[in-house]
């Protein structure tokens, strides 16, 4: 029973926080809010191509919410291309972020945080041409 892919993460707020990350990691990410199909509830499911990578739920006081605690997760790092576009994309926006050279795996990051602090790191490969 090995594991095979990661299949998608979820993050819970009130709607009026989803919509807020909805828009950031579409419109600043890159991904694209897809079909969510058979649920009742208020969610977004968002997508890169054909999968859904991010699923945001809506919390609704089932339990004590907790903002800006220290918990296990760190980040979510996503594998990108045009790492000059990006970086103008983020600067337009103005939204912080920091680079990181990785030459052991041949990676240049870009390391940021979402709305509400959770961690994305942007992976660009470099090539060895």
């Amino acid at each position: 029973m090995p594991v095979t892919e990661i299949n998608h993460y979820n993050l819970r707020a009130p709607r009026e926080i989803m919509q807020v990350l909805r828009d950031f990691y579409c419109d600043i990410i890159g991904l694209e809010v897809g079909p969510r199909e058979g649920f009742s509830s208020y969610g977004f499911w968002l997508y890169i191509g054909n999968n859904d990578v991010l699923h945001i739920a809506e919390y609704k006081g089932e339990a004590q919410l907790l903002l800006n605690a220290l918990t296990t997760f760190d980040h979510v790092a996503f594998s990108c291309t045009d790492f000059p576009a990006m970086e103008a994309h983020l600067k337009l926006h103005q939204v912080p972020y920091s680079i990181r050279l990785v030459p052991a795996i041949n990676v240049q990051q870009i390391n940021l945080k979402d709305p509400v602090g959770n961690g994305i790191e942007l992976n660009f490969y470099l090539d060895h041409a």
